[in-house]
């Protein structure tokens, strides 16, 4: 017989819950219970602000499982770098300054495609470009990292804001799922619905 139904899935191994005690992140809310005030702070042990006058709570127990992030999949998902922009980046962190032909050759990637995800990481804050003489006459850019406390900072705001519309979308979804099941009290969240919020 079967022990399928009593053996978790590979998603569900997967899934993993916040730990309070990880010290790696926490969880505040509003002592309130009618306020829904959340915040999430990464590097302190103090209560990060007050809300209603009242230090705010540490979250010490949550039923939901999530997925745990692949950096590549945020990477790709916050700012739009997949695996090529990242090993763009890394190339010129490591070996810069680089010029977009010099990271082309370095990485076998088409020079169109380096000098794409160049530009985009200079918009990102994670590299910085400059001009150099060349010996022979002329000018050429060429990239270099930025200071490493200037990256983790633009990363982890830049991340915090892709969070915070992730968090605006879900609290939408749920306010309007809420509306929608209160005016179709006898049906299901059907596609259509899915459908007319994701074209909002």
């Amino acid at each position: 017989m079967s022990d399928r139904s009593t053996t978790p899935s590979d998603d569900e191994s997967d899934e993993v819950q916040y730990d309070p005690n990880s010290g790696r992140y926490d969880i505040y809310e509003c002592a309130v219970s009618d306020c829904d005030n959340v915040v999430l702070v990464v590097g302190s042990d103090d209560p990060p602000m007050s809300c209603h006058d009242q230090p705010m709570e540490r979250v010490t127990e949550l039923d939901m499982s999530v997925k745990p992030p692949d950096v590549r999949q945020v990477l790709l998902q916050a700012f739009g770098l997949p695996k090529a922009g990242l090993d763009i980046c890394l190339c010129v962190i490591g070996e810069g300054p680089l010029s977009a032909n010099e990271v082309a050759e370095q990485l076998g990637y088409d020079r169109s495609t380096v000098t794409r995800y160049l530009n985009k990481l200079v918009e990102l804050g994670l590299l910085r470009r400059s001009e150099l003489n060349r010996e022979g006459g002329g000018v050429v850019k060429v990239y270099h990292s930025v200071d490493l406390e200037r990256m983790r900072r633009e990363t982890l705001i830049g991340f915090y804001v892709w969070a915070g519309e992730a968090a605006s979308l879900i609290e939408d979804a749920n306010l309007t799922k809420k509306d929608y099941l209160e005016a179709n009290s006898d049906s299901e969240l059907t596609d259509v619905f899915w459908e007319s919020f994701s074209g909002k």
